[in-house]
């Protein structure tokens, strides 16, 4: 073997044993989160340290087009993308030995890029270091398994189960569900261990075909790159049983949607102590304020958190999903829940990232608003009690009312980084606009002859 698989984690050395590593793919997360890089045969890796891409690929939209350009990105040189060696994990689904390899992104002096969205959750996690705290977070992937969905105009429709019988909803928590699509299950935990990730625990979910999967709590920019492997992960899983696995926030009318809930928690760098918690035990202001900045910007977040058209319609009452900023405890109709813990786990749930979303991004959005709390030190709202679907106009109800919202909170703004919020600002109106050019059945159906 070459010198630098040495520096391959443990999980990657025993993927390869003593064979040898045909293929390395030199991957970075582009604002969408779609992996986006280039592969090279091993022994060429090998010899090299860094590699180049071009800086416009954080211009392209979810449909291939290019966004308008606010930073002349054709023009400037590539960027160097070096590799994050504790990242290198296996692709097991190959027929081939394949290797993948989370890259920085820096720009030619050796600085990082703004606008790359992992380089944006790290630039928030160096915020609170700064402050000497430690945010921990702990993500909930949901997606569907659908029937294979090759045509774009049909609905998209559950799987056909082991029975012969296509998945049924409402089943929450059923274990006899989850056996419909066992084989995909056994292969999301085979690929799983061979790439060292680390799953807490698979269930069914309320939706027809739906499972959530979770994470162990730990460090943000860990626990995004463990969502952005298990996306792919999941994705071929599926494929090799002839059904899809979809992250899409609303893919079947009537179900419930898809959300990433991510549980977040600060830490005393010194003390190793819960700062939501004192002594006693007790909640602390750091809690209030906490959540106190979670309402105060996490309308303007929800552009990160719900980045397409179809986001906006999971935020329905009575799915299980929020249309509010109240909290509560252990209280899931309120967009922040605060599950029930020991001191040391005290928590806060946000329940509106949809699973669409770039993990990089929600992630990142999320320990914003907290870092703007803890710093602008404003009180939250009193707790509320009872359900919270009610009317409220807190949450934008389209993508385009949730990039207004962006643009107009400056302190948010600052904290993830202007370049980067220019970037996404200009990839998301982009795409906007070309949704609202589409033709939909609806209006086909009801306006072709009747206006």
């Amino acid at each position: 073997m070459s010198n630098w698989t040495d520096k391959l984690p443990e999980a990657a050395l025993e993927f390869i044993a003593n064979r040898r590593v045909d293929e390395v793919e030199c991957i970075i997360g582009d604002i969408a989160g779609v992996a986006r890089g280039k592969a090279m045969p091993a022994a060429k890796f090998g010899q090299q340290t860094s590699y180049f891409l071009p800086n416009s690929i954080f211009l392209q939209t979810i449909t291939g087009e290019w966004a308008d350009n606010p930073f002349d990105a054709f023009t400037e040189p590539d960027m160097i993308l070096e590799p994050d060696w504790t990242t290198a994990t296996a692709a097991p689904w190959t027929a081939d030995v394949t290797l993948q390899v989370i890259h920085d992104a820096k720009d030619q002096k050796g600085n990082l890029v703004p606008f790359a969205p992992r380089n944006v959750l790290r630039r928030i996690v160096q915020l609170y270091e700064a402050q000497g705290w430690r945010p921990v977070v702990a993500p909930e992937m949901e997606f569907f398994l659908t029937a294979r969905n090759i045509d774009p105009n049909m609905p998209v429709q559950p799987p056909m189960g082991r029975s012969g019988r296509r998945a049924a909803g409402k089943q929450a928590y059923s274990m006899s569900a989850v056996d419909e699509y066992g084989k995909v299950i056994d292969d999301i935990y085979d690929f799983a261990e061979a790439q060292g990730l680390e799953i807490d625990g698979i269930l069914q979910e309320g939706g027809a075909g739906q499972i959530e999967l979770n994470l162990a709590h730990g460090d943000p920019v860990r626990l995004a790159d463990d969502v952005f492997f298990f996306k792919r992960l999941i994705r071929e899983a599926a494929l090799r049983h002839d059904c899809f696995a979809t992250f899409m926030a609303k893919p079947i009318a009537g179900e419930p949607g898809s959300a990433m809930h991510i549980h977040t928690s600060v830490v005393d760098t010194k003390t190793g102590e819960n700062i939501f918690s004192g002594p006693e035990g007790g909640e602390t202001e750091a809690f209030n304020h906490f959540i106190g900045g979670m309402q105060n910007h996490m309308a303007a977040a929800i552009a990160l958190m719900a980045p397409y058209v179809n986001s906006y319609r999971r935020y329905v009452p009575d799915f299980a999903a929020p249309i509010n900023l109240e909290w509560g405890r252990d209280n899931r109709t309120t967009g922040l829940r605060i599950p029930i813990s020991s001191p040391a786990g005290r928590r806060v749930e946000n329940r509106l990232p949809g699973m669409d979303c770039n993990p990089y991004l929600g992630i990142a959005a999320t320990l914003a608003c907290g870092y703007l709390g803890l710093m602008e030190k404003k009180a939250a709202r009193p707790e509320f009690i009872g359900s919270a679907y009610i009317d409220s106009d807190e949450i934008p109800v389209n993508l385009g009312d949730a990039l207004d919202l962006l643009d107009e909170d400056e302190g948010l703004k600052e904290v993830l980084g202007v370049e980067f919020c220019t970037v996404y600002d200009s990839v998301k109106r982009n795409e906007y606009k070309e949704f609202l050019q589409v033709i939909s059945p609806w209006e086909r159906e009801h306006l072709l002859l009747n206006v």
